[in-house]
């Protein structure tokens, strides 16, 4: 950490404390800024205050600013952006991208891209996680909301934990699934032995509620696979994923909470977030955004039909 030290003088006019900092050759986005004060890095006459506190001639201010090997790196790596604007982006992540880091050194994130896009981020979800408001799976693709303001954060969570926000996914799964149409509500907790998988479990798990019907099936010498479109109504870890497990019916190639399969080549879950349709915070009217099927589903898919038969 590297400490500066500010006087507020008698000719700023109350500013806010992000508003001062921001003009004070830093060269940190007024979002980072906001993230340093919200993590108690900024204290205003030795006390601690949120962004929006009015500052008074005389008040000082001491940031304790992070070195660059205390922060995510920005890595230029491609994005897929469905969607952007000053408040949301929308971006279709693609398979074997995680979304965060889980330290300041790993690489390769969905945020270490942001970070090199915009320097406009929400900062609610901490410096691990700036721009983050809901996750997908490290090999689960498709459309994912980034807000770039903590305004819009809030806006989106808060549609997200009221359950209007849609989430429309494809899922290739094993087996023939009958009823071709329905709706799974095994409540989920974390698997008793792998603290790293999620399980059914009916004491102490949390609801969640995942409805889907059958798009396609397809026989390959007397082995069934279907492909579903599948709606959530919750949006737990691994939700989708366990709860198809569950009723008997894997997503092909998951290799967590599925089974090997002959004729199944994917080389990760074949689960994509095609579709996901919200709110925009600002203007108050709904809007949507697909994501279309990544090559390898759709080879696989192919694949299956050439062997056997759709029907």
């Amino acid at each position: 950490m590297q400490d500066k030290k500010f006087t507020v003088e008698d000719r700023d006019v109350h500013p806010r404390l992000d508003v001062f900092l921001s003009g004070q050759g830093l060269e940190l986005s007024r979002s980072r800024i906001q993230e340093l004060i919200a993590r108690k890095k900024v204290s205003v006459n030795e006390e601690f205050f949120k962004a929006s506190h009015k500052l008074s001639p005389g008040d000082i201010i001491l940031v304790s600013v992070p070195g660059k090997s205390e922060e995510v790196r920005a890595e230029k790596i491609p994005l897929d952006i469905l969607f952007e604007d000053e408040d949301v982006l929308v971006v279709n992540k693609g398979a074997g991208m995680i979304v965060h880091p889980v330290s300041l050194s790993q690489k390769g994130t969905l945020v270490n891209a942001l970070l090199a896009h915009t320097d406009t981020l929400s900062t609610i979800n901490g410096l691990l996680r700036p721009g983050i408001v809901h996750r997908l799976d490290k090999d689960t693709s498709g459309a994912l909301i980034v807000t770039k303001t903590d305004r819009s954060h809030l806006h989106i969570a808060g549609q997200i934990r009221r359950r209007e926000v849609k989430r429309r996914y494809k899922a290739l799964v094993l087996g023939r699934v009958e009823p071709e149409e329905g709706r799974v509500t095994s409540p989920l907790g974390r698997h008793a032995v792998s603290r790293q998988k999620m399980s059914v479990k009916y004491v102490g798990g949390r609801e969640a509620i995942t409805n889907y019907r059958v798009v396609e099936k397809f026989v390959v010498r007397g082995l069934f696979f279907s492909l579903l479109e599948v709606l959530l109504e919750t949006g737990r870890t691994h939700q989708i994923r366990v709860h198809l497990a569950s009723i008997g019916h894997p997503v092909a190639g998951d290799s967590a909470y599925g089974r090997k399969s002959e004729y199944i080549c994917i080389k990760r879950q074949a689960l994509h977030a095609e579709l996901i349709g919200f709110v925009h915070p600002v203007r108050e009217e709904y809007i949507e955004f697909a994501a279309p099927l990544p090559e390898d589903i759709v080879k696989q898919m192919e694949e299956l039909r050439k062997l056997g038969q759709s029907c």
